[in-house]
């Protein structure tokens, strides 16, 4: 005892030096990163989930609500990060998946994908007439519009564009049409030796008026507006002179040229004027 005794007090002494205090400082430092680190091992594998993977399903073709209900069975969870427009997907499912399908990850990590957008682009249609059907059909293919059929008609410009029609109703510029949309392309062709009579315009659109025209192989040659439209006003202008007037006979292909207003009144007067040019 005696000895023992003697051996602790030689320890207290030293630890009391400063040797002693750096020694025992630096031990209990060990000791305390030794804890630490066994801590923090625990910690990453139950973080990680070591040792613990899901197969990651495939979710591409799937819409938003069905990709959602089989990634949380696989204890997962998905995150848009864009969209895009593919004709080759169907509307509103996922198109690419990151991970990848049949990869390995651990539970609760997210799959982030790209969408197919839910309706198709918007597209407006460019002024065409007056174009070359060549040009005219490069500038649809480009902008995702399609040629659909071709009609021909006797003009003065042979191979130009006289209108552009979805069926039977003429489209203006600016007319917004699904991506993919085919439209009919009516082409010039050289002048007929037949006469037809000018039909009456007065009071129709400009497509109604085109339509008209072309029916009997005529053509629009210059239009023009009293007051320059808007985008908003365009629709809104009816036809309040044209040149030749109604009954005017003129060979296959010719072109007759129109006024345009959205003044009711004076359509109405000119519209009398005319037609009293006619009587006389």
């Amino acid at each position: 005892m005696h000895i023992f005794g003697k051996i602790m007090k030689e320890q207290q002494n030293f630890f009391k030096t400063t040797t002693g205090f750096v020694v025992l400082n630096v031990c209990l430092a060990i000791v305390v990163a030794l804890v630490l680190l066994i801590i923090g091992v625990r910690w990453m594998k139950h973080y990680t989930l070591h040792g613990n993977e899901v197969t990651i399903p495939r979710i591409t073709g799937m819409t938003e609500e069905e990709a959602q209900i089989v990634l949380r069975s696989s204890d997962m969870f998905m995150v848009i990060v864009d969209s895009t427009f593919s004709n080759k997907a169907p509307l509103g499912t996922i198109v690419e998946q990151t991970p990848p399908a049949f990869s390995h990850a651990k539970p609760g990590r997210p799959v982030y994908v790209v969408m197919n957008a839910r309706t198709k682009r918007m597209i407006p249609l460019p002024d065409l007439r007056d174009v070359s059907y060549r040009q005219a059909e490069a500038t649809l293919r480009t902008i995702g519009l399609k040629v659909g059929e071709v009609l021909y008609e006797p003009s003065l410009y042979p191979d130009n564009v006289l209108d552009i029609r979805d069926g039977e109703n003429s489209l203006e510029e600016g007319t917004r049409l699904e991506e993919g949309t085919s439209v009919t392309l009516v082409i010039g062709r050289r002048q007929g030796n037949r006469m037809v009579n000018v039909p009456a315009l007065l009071g129709m659109s400009l497509a109604q008026a085109r339509s008209t025209l072309l029916n009997v192989g005529l053509t629009i040659g210059v239009f023009e507006y009293d007051v320059e439209p808007t985008p908003e006003t365009l629709e809104s202008y009816i036809i309040f002179r044209q040149m030749p007037v109604e009954g005017t006979p003129l060979q296959e292909g010719s072109t007759v040229n129109i006024s345009l207003t959205t003044n009711l009144e004076r359509a109405i007067t000119s519209e009398d004027s005319q037609n009293e040019e006619k009587f006389f």
